[in-house]
């Protein structure tokens, strides 16, 4: 892995993986209801720490995405073969989770499929598409821009679970006792 990679315009570069990535999850999203669309994106109820975290999460995760299209693979190695692996699995990991998202009532706290080892499974897998990126593409910065931009998104969870407390009461603190934030104990 290289702390600066070189980058450069080229058919063997990072951003195969992110069209794969997004044109999935833009296809997935057309089979959703403008209402799910909307809970998807749904803001409300974040203080303004939580908001400006989220936009320098955002920020973070534009210049790490930057850094994937412009970046070649770094075919050939040990962290190419992980990092496609994690990305694969990320990505079919975060359409299950969106899969179970939508599927679920809107009355209650989603605790089905992939929400019953992680309350934000898709946030997870998209973390772990996020890191398989990094390492397809063998870049340090890429790493240190990618977790830079997990602290800052954590402000974004925290928003969505005082919404949910606020929206769902009891039966989403008792989930939250059962399920981690993100994965096994954290």
């Amino acid at each position: 892995m290289d702390l600066f990679p070189a980058l450069s315009i080229g058919w063997l570069n990072g951003w195969i993986f992110q069209v794969i990535f997004f044109i999935s999850f833009g296809i997935f999203l057309l089979t959703c209801s403008k209402e799910v669309i909307s809970r998807l994106y749904d803001e409300e109820g974040w203080n303004k720490l939580q908001q400006r975290f989220t936009k320098i999460a955002k920020i973070f995760g534009l210049i790490a995405l930057i850094l994937f299209i412009f970046t070649p693979l770094n075919i050939g190695t040990l962290e190419f073969i992980i990092g496609v692996v994690l990305i694969v699995t990320g990505t079919i990991g975060f359409l299950i989770a969106i899969n179970n998202f939508k599927n679920s009532p809107i009355n209650k706290p989603i605790t089905t499929g992939l929400y019953k080892i992680s309350r934000n499974p898709q946030l997870v897998m998209m973390y772990l598409t996020s890191l398989g990126n990094c390492l397809v593409i063998g870049s340090w910065t890429a790493l240190i821009i990618f977790c830079l931009s997990i602290i800052a998104g954590h402000f974004r969870i925290l928003g969505e679970e005082k919404r949910l407390t606020e929206q769902y009461g009891d039966s989403y603190l008792e989930y939250k006792k059962k399920i981690p934030r993100y994965l096994i104990f954290f």
